[in-house]
């Protein structure tokens, strides 16, 4: 029982048989308290259960919580490896209860536990309790039988836990174990404190009091309990080992480490040892839980601690990546308890081997410069903050690994050259950003950029987070506060909403905190990084530095997502049909619908573009799970991942690829892999359907289709079906009847149409008194000329009539008007034998000025016009009549 597998699984089945609900760790990423760069203790999870925010199905709970201590106000980097007990990734077991039991209860598991349970020696055990706890002196002396040598009290702050400086407080009660006479230190309290020989194994906090802002502390309604227990330790202590690393689990890693790399853990490499098999959790699961490298905020984290392993494997001499070959030793011991592990595996996989192989190209280059920048230094110096600022700024290699790789020599850096560099460097980009041009607010982005630093994107992972607030602008300008009513923009240290980027639109959703409600109805990305939520306050007010819970509107989330997806499978599906030319030209990723541009010469027809639904409802149908990679751009572009059109990438990407190929050249593999940094579904049956609802032209060689997903795919094609049944009710057939029924109907109607036409023009060029007899023609100007008003008789008609006349009169000049849907139109004929004398264009330009037209024209023999005047169809064949004499006359 031992191992630390097992120590975990005891201590949540303990706590499950008596009572408590085993609740999962929650993500290293913080949801719900954003003054916390990642989760360090295993209550940050209850913390609003605590002060009564959130109300959960059960009254006590247990957990195994994954932790990181690596940045921020709670750092323990640069101990790692050099100490028995320092790690920048722990596991602290914990028993909580929200109101249900107290510190009689609390005491009496942690004891049964630890000597029952684990079969811990009462002699090797001590408490601490706080100076005026006496309740808890005195249930550790009935519950444990302790003396009271052995129940030491302590006055300072480190034996009363708070959350802040106001909300639930209490004393604590620490468990410690005596590892021995052998170990130098002594006991809590005592001169000699901090020696190793008395180890904290558990604390129990007892919150009982109510801070208030005055200073005043009140007793809780219904006290609780907060305990931790880092596993880590009590697997030492239940190993009989003193120090941390000599445990099963880092025994394991570090042989792991010593076979991969070919070098022993001993003397001076022992710590670099260390350092890897420690640094290698907390990377792998930081990644697990969505973080990736980067250069600012948790991503720069994560990228220190998976350097300094890199820069440690690099002293232990391996000169290739190796991280990611010791990733699945770590997911064969812990991928049982924590699943997320295994699911991460590729990327966490890819994203280690990524780093260490971009970083030891900075490394060789960076520890060369610094050999030759710090020849001839002594311990004790330091070194010139303007070369530690050209190796970070010029070359790549940052302060903090400067720093390390100087700590074994006693060389430090002047910070304050190098912070004067930095500050220089800054005020140059500031001067040089002319920012976009599109509004004249663009300008107030960049400075809040600079100074809050760029945004944490949680979306990947959640809906839902708390955040505090970085930035306000109103009106074009920064300010403090705004209140119910006012339109504002909202920057956050972190967030669940997604940016408008990538053809992909800006999540909507709600922050809200007490009686302060704030609409945000759009997410933009700006000044990279920089996510802006427009919203306005429709409660309440809001000011810098306040606490906000955000929720994204999930429905609509999940819309986009699913549209989102489905054009990755419709952008390889038009590859599959139309040919590898097919390449994004632009795209719309909504709620409603979703557009895609791509290049292509000619419109699709009916079968290509049921080609490509079914190849992308093939993929949908296999609901295969949507995987994400992050690689270098290069190296992702040349496995074959393809890059959208209008993105900007930087040196690592996100790699999307979801499905199976199941024809084709790519029969067996992955269906569609892109470079993407937007949201997508978790498997690709999500979706539910996709169904192209238009085909268009947008540019020469560019097309455009548009398509429907899902709920609103569906209800396009129930729309369509109740269309088909209306129809078949109305034609008086089967919906299966309909068609060759509608053709039927639609050739009979044409039929009728020519029939009528035919009918309209016999009657149109009936003689006087409708008698059939052809119309006679006058003398006009010495010809012979025929004009007309044909009622009922459209343009496209009028040519063939005059043709029929021209005929009948040997030699002559026609001119019909032709009435119909309120338009008239007019065609002049001429026939050969006249076009010397007259021309059919320049009579028919008489007759369009007669009606309104603008000019008309034609040939000598054959012109034709049309207007909007109706009324006026007589005076336009009296014009020609006009035109005739007067060219006779000239």
């Amino acid at each position: 029982m031992s191992g630390v597998n097992e120590i975990r699984s005891a201590f949540l089945d303990y706590f499950a048989k008596n009572g408590h609900e085993k609740v999962s760790s929650s993500p290293l990423v913080p949801r719900n308290d954003p003054t916390l760069m990642f989760v360090n203790a295993g209550m940050v999870q209850f913390k609003n259960v605590f002060t009564g925010e959130e109300k959960r199905p059960y009254s006590t709970a247990a957990t195994s919580q994954k932790c990181v201590r690596a940045g921020g106000k709670h750092n323990d980097l640069d101990n790692v490896g050099y100490t028995a007990r320092h790690h920048t990734f722990f596991e602290m077991l914990g028993n909580f209860s929200f109101g249900d039991y107290f510190k009689d209860r609390a005491i009496e598991l942690a004891w049964t536990l630890i000597t029952k349970e684990f079969g811990l020696p009462k002699d090797k055990l001590l408490v601490t309790v706080y100076a005026d706890d006496d309740e808890a002196a005195a249930l550790w002396r009935k519950i444990a039988g302790l003396s009271d040598d052995r129940i030491i009290r302590i006055g300072t702050s480190d034996n009363f836990w708070t959350m802040g400086e106001t909300g639930p407080c209490g004393p604590c009660s620490e468990i410690f174990y005596d590892h021995g006479e052998g170990i130098p230190g002594g006991p809590p309290g005592s001169p000699d404190e901090d020696g190793d020989r008395f180890i904290e194994i558990w604390n129990l906090v007892f919150m009982q009091y109510e801070q208030m802002a005055g200073g005043e502390r009140v007793d809780l309604p219904r006290p609780s309990i907060d305990t931790g227990m880092g596993l880590e330790r009590i697997a030492a202590v239940l190993q009989g080992v003193h120090d941390n690393y000599d445990i099963d689990l880092f025994r394991i890693l570090i042989e792991a480490v010593e076979n991969t790399i070919g070098s022993r853990a001993e003397g001076n490499q022992t710590a670099s040892h260390r350092v890897i098999a420690d640094h290698l959790r907390s990377a792998a699961f930081l990644i697990a839980d969505g973080v990736l490298p980067s250069n600012e905020g948790r991503g720069y984290v994560l990228r220190r601690i998976m350097r300094r392993a890199m820069r440690h494997a690099r002293l232990l001499g391996a000169r290739e990546p190796v991280l990611f070959k010791l990733l699945p030793t770590l997911v064969g011991e812990m991928g049982r308890a924590y699943p997320e592990l295994g699911r991460g595996e590729a990327l966490i996989s890819e994203t280690l081997k990524l780093e260490e192989r971009r970083f030891l190209q900075t490394l060789d280059r960076g520890l060369s410069l610094l050999a030759d920048a710090t020849e001839g230094m002594d311990a004790g110096q330091k070194l010139s903050g303007e070369t530690a600022f050209k190796l970070y700024d010029t070359y790549g290699f940052p302060l903090d690994l400067t720093q390390d790789a100087l700590r074994q020599r006693g060389i430090a850096v002047d910070l304050d050259a190098f912070n004067t560099a930095m500050a220089r460097q800054k005020a140059e980009a500031r001067k040089s950003w002319v920012g976009s041009g599109e509004a004249a607010t663009e300008k107030v982005w960049f400075p809040i950029r600079e100074r809050v630093g760029a945004t944490e994107f949680l979306g990947y992972d959640t809906e839902e987070a708390s955040a505090s607030v970085a930035a306000l602008v109103k009106d074009g300008a920064e300010v403090d506060a705004a209140s119910e009513g006012d339109e504002i923009f909202v920057v956050v240290n972190q967030t669940p909403f997604y940016g408008e980027s990538g053809g992909q639109l800006g999540d909507t959703g709600r922050m809200t905190r007490g009686g302060t409600v704030i609409a945000i109805q759009d997410t933009q990305k700006l000044a990279d990084g920089l996510f802006v939520h427009r919203g306005i306050v429709e409660s309440g007010s809001i000011s810098v530095g306040d606490a906000l819970d955000l929720k994204v509107e999930h429905r609509r989330r999940s819309k986009i997502r699913a549209n989102h997806s489905a054009t990755h499978l419709l952008h390889e599906g038009l590859r599959e049909v139309l040919g590898s030319h097919v390449a994004q030209k632009g795209s719309m990723v909504g709620p409603e619908r979703l557009r895609f541009d791509f290049s292509h010469p000619k419109p699709l027809d009916r079968s290509e573009i049921e080609a490509v639904e079914r190849l992308a409802n093939g993929v949908i149908r296999q609901n295969a799970p949507v995987e994400t990679r992050l690689m270098a751009v290069d190296d992702a572009i040349a496995s074959g991942a393809m890059a959208l059109f209008g993105e900007k990438y930087g040196d690592e990407v996100r790699v999307v690829s979801m499905g199976t190929a199941i024809e084709g050249e790519k029969a067996g593999k992955a269906y569609s892999v892109e470079l993407c940094g937007g949201t997508h579904v978790a498997a690709t049956g999500e979706i539910g359907l996709v169904h192209v609802v238009g085909e268009s032209a947008v540019a020469s060689g560019v097309r455009r289709i548009e398509a429907l997903t899902g709920e609103a795919a569906r209800d396009y094609l129930r729309e369509q079906d109740a269309r088909v049944r209306k129809m078949a009710s109305l034609l008086k057939a089967s919906p299966e009847d309909a068609l060759a029924r509608l053709e039927a109907v639609v050739e009979e109607r044409r039929r009728f149409e020519r029939e009528l036409a035919e009918a309209r023009k016999r009657l149109a060029m009936a003689g006087e008194g409708g008698t059939g007899a052809a119309p006679e023609a006058r003398t006009v100007a010495g010809i012979a000329y025929l004009g007309r008003v044909l009622e009922g008789v459209s343009g496209r008609d009028l040519k063939g009539l005059v043709d029929e006349a021209k005929a009948g009169l040997g030699s002559g000049v026609v001119a019909f008007a032709g009435v119909a849907d309120g338009k008239v139109s007019v065609v002049v004929g001429v026939t050969e034998d006249l076009t010397e004398r007259f021309d059919a264009v320049s009579l028919v330009k008489a007759a369009s000025l007669a009606i309104g037209g603008k000019g008309g024209g034609g040939r000598p023999d054959m012109a034709q016009a049309g207007g909007p005047d109706a009324d006026k169809a007589s005076e336009a064949i009296a014009a020609v009549e006009t035109e005739l004499q007067r060219t006779e006359a000239a």
